[in-house]
């Protein structure tokens, strides 16, 4: 029997960039390698190559954008499957779940704040043309 027609369940084993790009984590396998090689991801807390095997019951945690995600492998597949059934291979940790929500709100926070620093708009302006001329 091919390797490749394999059903999940009789998986012993999976290449850690493989299983990234077959549960949509990163686009192509390219970029999950590059990911893994910038130290971006890392398998039971240690830093790993993307030739790595990844067995049930491993930890992941990876980086995409601004968010760190801890995950829990609970399924492989060596072939991209569609998003239902790639979200079925892993679980986020609630401590996960609960940083991301935290950081998101902060960045919230910040891009609220930011917003004031730029330039004024329309009603600004005409407040601040008021505030100048008043001695006039």
């Amino acid at each position: 029997m091919r390797k490749d027609t394999l059903k999940t369940s009789e998986l012993e084993s999976v290449r850690l960039d493989k299983w990234l790009w077959a549960c949509r984590f990163y686009k192509t396998r390219v970029v999950a390698q590059e990911m893994i090689n910038g130290g971006k991801v890392h398998v039971n807390g240690q830093r790993s190559k993307p030739s790595r095997k990844v067995e049930v019951g491993a930890t992941i945690t990876l980086w995409q954008g601004f968010d760190e995600k801890e995950i829990l492998v609970e399924g492989l597949s060596e072939k991209r499957l569609s998003a239902p059934l790639a979200q079925a291979l892993y679980v986020e940790t609630e401590q996960s779940l609960q940083r991301r929500e935290q950081r998101a709100e902060q960045r919230r926070l910040k891009a609220d704040a930011d917003h004031s620093a730029g330039r004024p708009d329309k009603k600004q302006r005409r407040q601040l043309l008021r505030f100048k001329n008043q001695d006039d």
